[in-house]
């Protein structure tokens, strides 16, 4: 696996706090393709587009709130069906300066984003 080079004050790395690792893994795999790397069973790092982009870290409880990750999608019908279809509730799209998006709550009560611009 190859990992790019970090760019100076960029944002290099997000983890997620969940409580059930293998459900957690089950759903974003299910839902977006992201495969893992396991380090333990109270740690896995989230690989995408062939490189580590963050991590999933095991914790009693997950607190909801904090900041909002957005995934960029190319196709926003698809990606929604996806979310659905891997068990969570989602928002409807709605228009936004840019383009579209829908929210939704991983099954640790994480909110996230996906937007398109198409």
């Amino acid at each position: 696996m190859e990992q790019s080079k970090p760019v100076h004050h960029s944002i290099n790395y997000i983890e997620f706090p969940v409580s059930d690792m293998a459900e957690t893994k089950r759903f974003y795999a299910a839902a977006f393709g992201w495969t893992f790397n396991d380090y333990g069973p109270d740690y896995a790092g989230v690989v995408t587009q062939g490189r580590e982009v963050g991590g999933f870290r095991r914790e009693e409880r997950v607190t909801a709130g904090g900041p909002l990750v957005v995934l960029y999608s190319n196709d926003l019908t698809a990606s929604l069906a996806r979310v659905r279809e891997a068990g969570c509730l989602a928002q409807e799209p709605y228009d936004f300066p840019g383009g579209r998006r829908f929210h939704f709550n991983d099954p640790n009560g994480n909110e996230l984003a996906v937007w398109s611009d198409k």
